[in-house]
This record gives C-alpha cells, structure tokens and sequence, in this order.
C-alpha cells in the first residue's frame, strides 16, 4: 500500500510517499526557518503564509521524484499507484494546519483516493518504523521529547495507546533552546548548538552543578523550568565557562529523561523502546539510553535524525499502521489536539 502524506504543522511543508509504513520512496521538505530566527521565534501569519507558497512546489517536488524513482512515463501512473492520502491534522498552528489539510481535501477529491487524519504525536513515533533494521516488538514504552512536547506513552500495539506522563510546565526541547538562547549561542532554536558546545567541555564537575527535577518522583512526569531557573541564576552570577555550562546542563536533562524513562521500560516490562520528536537526535539522549537498554536487554529503536524533526514520512507511516476510516468533510483541522486525542 502507498500512501502520499502532506504535513504542515509549523514551519515545514513537507510530502511523502511511503510504501507499507515502512519503505520510503520519496520525500521533501521545505522550512521557512531562516525568517524566525530573524524574530526569534515562530511567527504563526509568517508560517502560514510561508506553507501556502511552498505547499504546492513541495508536492510537484515529491510526485515527481516519485515518478522517476519507480520509472512511470506520465502523471497518470502515479496517481492510479497511489493508495490513499494522509495529513497532519494536529497538534499544531492552526494557519499552517489549515493549509495541509485543505490541499490533502482536495487532492483526496481530484484524485478519488482516502484521507486519513493523522496526530502528528503519534506520527512522531512511527518515525521508528521507517526503514528500520529490526522489527518493532510490543509492547513498547515510547518517549517523545521535542520543543513542545515531553511524554511517556505505553504502545501495547498500533492505534492502542497509554499515556504515563509528560511535562509538567516546560518540554525538554523548549528549555534546551531557552537555555541556549540564555547562554547566547542562539536566539532561536539553539538545542542542537549547545549540544555541540557541550561536547567540548574538558573538564568534569566533582559535583552535579543542576538539579534534577522529579527524578525521583513516582511518577513518569517531567518538569524543566525550575532547571531553567536555575541554569539562568548560574550564569547571571558571573562569567561562566559556556561548553561546560551547556554540557552539565545537558546531562541534567538527559538524567531526567533516561531515569524515567527506564522507571516505564522496567515497571512494564516491555520489549522495545522507541524515541521520537526533534529533541530524540540529541547525541547524548542517544548514548545514554542505549546503555541503559542494553543493560536491561531491551531494543532500542533509534530513527535517523533527519526524520527525528518534522516530516512526512512518518506521517504516511502512522496512516498505513493507524488507518481509521473518516469522512472527508470530517476531517478538520485542530490545533490542540493531544497526544491521545480522538481524531
């Protein structure tokens, strides 16, 4: 089964076709990042605005590298070979959501092909199932860490989901990139820099230099703006030595996320472990946890890092794995949807 996903959350415009959720055929992204690093952040009307120019280029882009790759002459072929259409339907700005969703609308009517809604929660998930060199076991827990979301949800099979916890105030990827902009290594979505700062510190602390919030806690929630707080405290007492700064920052976070994580791994004796969301390519976040799933001999499912950010590919994957029949005029766009909300 092919199915042609369309995502446009935030600032991506982004298409796919992705063959039994699990093979990718061809995929493109466009970002309208370099304008809100002028801002310093996600201006909505700027997003939107920016997935109506590049809405249709990226689409044209990804049928075409569609048809060369699997050798159709015309146009024809690839529509008859595509089995169903997906779209982001939410979490997300409700300008740019709009924007998919109305050309997956109309492309699934001109086409005479299925829509399927997709969270794009969920879809972060299936980024694992791509491409993937072992098959995914159930159950599984799976941590979905990025800017705007930190969750832990127990996956006993597709489209049978439990949610365990999430943060309580801040995501993980919100305060990397707060943090980051803080120390003045970026004003705008500076997680992946301080990483890399981090990576030249030389030194170790004899102590932990931040706190850990709620690692200990019994519970699978999370909160980081208290570590926030205190990073800013630190570095407002004087000048500071920012690579280490950031890597002791780091590790407190990474701390906070492999514990818990581990806590719902153990307490639910799964079989499999799946990261998901931008904050999963973390270098550190990815050592960590596979050590600690090597210890307790579970498989660790790690995506590639460029489907770790927003994309399509997962999107169609999620649709193949979860794929609920839905009126078309049903389907709508909704920008708070959560991670276990209906679609």
């Amino acid at each position: 089964m092919k199915i042609l996903a369309i995502e446009t959350s935030c600032d991506e415009t982004a298409c796919a076709v992705v063959e039994d959720g699990v093979k990718e055929l061809a995929s493109v992204v466009a970002s309208s990042k370099e304008l809100h690093e002028a801002t310093g952040g996600v201006v909505p009307e700027v997003a939107s605005r920016k997935q109506m120019e590049f809405m249709m280029p990226v689409l044209e882009k990804t049928v075409e590298d569609y048809r060369q790759k699997m050798g159709f002459e015309g146009r024809e072929q690839v529509v008859e070979s595509i089995d169903a259409l997906a779209v982001t339907v939410g979490p997300g700005l409700i300008g740019s959501l709009v924007v998919g969703v109305t050309t997956a609308k109309a492309l699934a009517l001109a086409w005479e092909k299925p829509l399927i809604p997709v969270n794009h929660l969920i879809g972060h998930i299936y980024a694992n199932f791509v491409d993937s060199q072992k098959k995914v076991e159930f159950p599984a827990v799976c941590l979905l860490v990025s800017g705007g979301h930190t969750d832990l949800v127990l996956m006993r099979g597709h489209g049978e989901f439990e949610y365990l916890g999430g943060t309580l105030d801040d995501a993980a990827g919100e305060c990397f990139d707060k943090v980051a902009r803080m120390m003045g290594i970026s004003k705008y979505l500076g997680g992946q820099l301080l990483s890399e700062k981090a990576a030249g510190c030389e030194k170790a602390f004899p102590d932990k230099l931040f706190p850990r919030p709620m690692i200990f806690s019994d519970d699978y929630d999370f909160s980081f703006s208290g570590l926030k707080t205190a990073v800013k405290r630190y570095i407002d007492g004087g000048e500071r030595d920012i690579p280490c700064t950031a890597r002791e920052f780091e590790e407190a976070v990474v701390d906070v996320l492999a514990v818990k994580t581990m806590k719902a791994v153990k307490n639910f004796r799964v079989k499999s472990l799946l990261i998901g969301g931008g904050v999963s390519a973390n270098r550190r976040l990815r050592e960590r946890l596979r050590e600690e799933a090597e210890k307790v001999g579970v498989f660790l499912h790690l995506p590639p890092p460029r489907l770790c950010t927003d994309n399509a590919v997962y999107i169609a994957s999620s649709a193949y794995f979860n794929n609920k029949k839905v009126k078309l005029q049903d389907i709508k766009a909704d920008p708070s949807l959560g991670i276990m909300g209906r679609l």
